[in-house]
């Protein structure tokens, strides 16, 4: 079957070692069941497995991609939920010790076909595409977990986003003002801050600018290049929620201003089943969808993987297959 594929790591030119090619039916063990893929998402966690960060060289060849929508063996429509937990886990999905993946330990989504626990299938309402509904699961649960679950956001709140334009961010920008909430975006591009008002924004701003007031929550994936900035432009008491660190994971932690204002730092990891269900009923409920930067064919995925490695995309690429 077609896959993009991980066949070498390589941190500094990470694009090396992608390969697009035929692989090996998908092995279905007890409990697991076969999904064929129509659409697929790409993540930053793809690129990131390309350098190794998560993968190591003795699980390769590994198909990459953590995102489906497709059919099952029966040919229902449905949503793949990536986060893989050990069988003997109950309790939230994201706390398990065991859990993985899709494409750390168990071959990946960008497949013609993807085996994944029959827990991990979930229904895929008709009012969504396969496109849209393929953006669901890692971005846009990662962006749903920060905002509802972690950051307890409410109507009326100001909500800052770090970035602008990316698969989390622009999922955050739509998903917080559908709840009602005051969204911020920071960016160094003019063009990018212009896309985000476009998505729902209130205001946009230069990274690093000084806001006209302080908020009451700040989303954070960018790292040490905004985190000083994420916490000074929170209120006493607010709160700072945290997924990722794209520009590195060592940054100063101003310990002073965390204490002295009882600042709460939360950290947030992609999302349950439950969740994933939930989202999906917000989208069809409040009629939001997933921004999709560009569809292409799998065998197009070196460009797609390229685009996001330059970091000139606002919302999500899609592959089809």
């Amino acid at each position: 079957m077609l896959a993009a594929f991980a066949a070498a790591i390589d941190r500094d030119d990470p694009l090396s070692g992608l390969r697009v090619g035929e692989r090996p039916e998908p092995d279905v063990p007890d409990g697991w069941t076969v999904v064929n893929v129509r659409s697929a998402a790409l993540n930053h966690h793809d690129l990131w497995s390309l350098r190794g960060v998560g993968l190591g060289e003795e699980a390769l060849p590994m198909i990459l991609g953590c995102d489906a929508a497709g059919t099952d063996e029966d040919g229902n429509e449905v949503v793949v939920h990536a986060v893989i937990t050990s069988e003997s886990w109950r309790g939230d999905d994201t706390l398990d010790p065991r859990r993985s993946l899709l494409s750390e330990r168990y071959q990946g989504a960008l497949a013609e076909r993807v085996a994944v626990p029959k827990r991990n299938v979930l229904p895929k309402p008709p009012e969504l595409s396969f496109e849209h509904a393929a953006c669901l699961p890692t971005a846009w649960l990662t962006a749903y977990r920060m905002l509802f679950t972690r950051g307890d956001v409410k109507p009326g709140m100001t909500v800052l986003v770090q970035g602008a334009t990316g698969g989390v961010a622009t999922a955050l920008i739509v998903l917080g003002s559908a709840a009602g909430a005051r969204i911020w975006v920071t960016s160094r591009s003019q063009d990018k801050r212009e896309q985000a008002l476009k998505l729902g924004a209130e205001r946009a701003f230069e990274a690093g600018a000084r806001l006209p007031e302080r908020v009451d929550l700040v989303m954070e994936t960018v790292g040490e290049a905004t985190w000083a900035h994420s916490v000074r432009s929170l209120k006493p008491g607010a709160t700072l929620v945290v997924s990722g660190a794209t520009s590195g994971a060592a940054p100063s932690a101003e310990l002073n201003r965390v204490f002295f204002l009882q600042l709460s730092v939360v950290g947030s990891t992609m999302g349950t089943r439950d969740e994933l269900e939930r989202l999906i009923r917000f989208c069809l409920e409040r009629d939001i969808r997933p921004t999709i930067h560009a569809s292409m064919a799998l065998t197009d995925a070196r460009e797609g993987f390229r685009a996001m490695l330059e970091g000139d995309v606002v919302g999500k690429i899609v592959f089809t297959v």
